[in-house]
């Protein structure tokens, strides 16, 4: 049997523990149910993790695991505003679904008062990465705004989905966070086109 790499041991902690957060809630979920669900060890555990709290910060970690598994369908969208709103549509569906609305409310809270890393605006994270790899490349196809740069445009796209994140959390999740953001995102995305339409994804 192949030996896990490290990346995937983490990996496979991190999407238990919030898949069991979700499903059961954080306070009634314990290190040993999080252990057997993702059939890693205590070692392991505590090799990436000092505490249960310590996967509060992993949450950007799932986002970016997220956008990993949607790498090789991105292709399927011929603009780069497309691949935007393909990449928001399904990461917030992914947090409607899977993300207990009190623990993302936690996680954004300790980034406004933390000293430390802020993790949400780490941009060696792939998320800032591809960003940046989607919006070039719609500048080179005239698609963006050349008059502003990547990192404004990266920054405002960024700003744009956090804001949304805090209010869906500071109305208790009253509206369905990825329809009222793919309702608007195209919107916000014109003021960085040259006036080319997105397509909406629909369920």
């Amino acid at each position: 049997m192949p030996r896990k790499d490290s990346r995937n041991t983490k990996g496979r902690i991190v999407e238990s523990a919030w898949e069991l957060f979700y499903e059961q809630g954080y306070e009634n979920t314990t290190i040993d149910d999080i252990v057997e669900h993702s059939e890693t060890s205590k070692g392991s555990f505590y090799h990436y993790f000092d505490s249960k709290d310590a996967l509060l910060s992993s949450l950007s970690y799932l986002f970016d695991r997220k956008y990993e598994e949607l790498l090789p369908t991105l292709e399927e969208y011929p603009s780069a505003t497309d691949k935007l709103v393909y990449l928001n549509h399904e990461l917030f569906l992914m947090i409607e679904n899977r993300v207990p609305l009190d623990l993302l409310a936690r996680l954004l809270s300790t980034q406004l008062v933390t000293a430390g890393e802020k993790h949400l605006l780490d941009h060696d994270r792939l998320y800032y990465r591809l960003l940046r790899k989607i919006i070039i490349n719609g500048q080179k196809r005239e698609e963006f705004r050349t008059d502003l740069s990547v990192n404004e445009i990266v920054k405002g796209y960024s700003l744009f989905e956090r804001a949304i994140m805090y209010d869906w959390c500071l109305c208790n999740g009253e509206y369905s966070l990825y329809q009222y953001s793919g309702t608007l995102l195209p919107t916000f995305l014109r003021g960085f086109t040259n006036n080319i339409e997105a397509n909406i994804p629909r369920e």
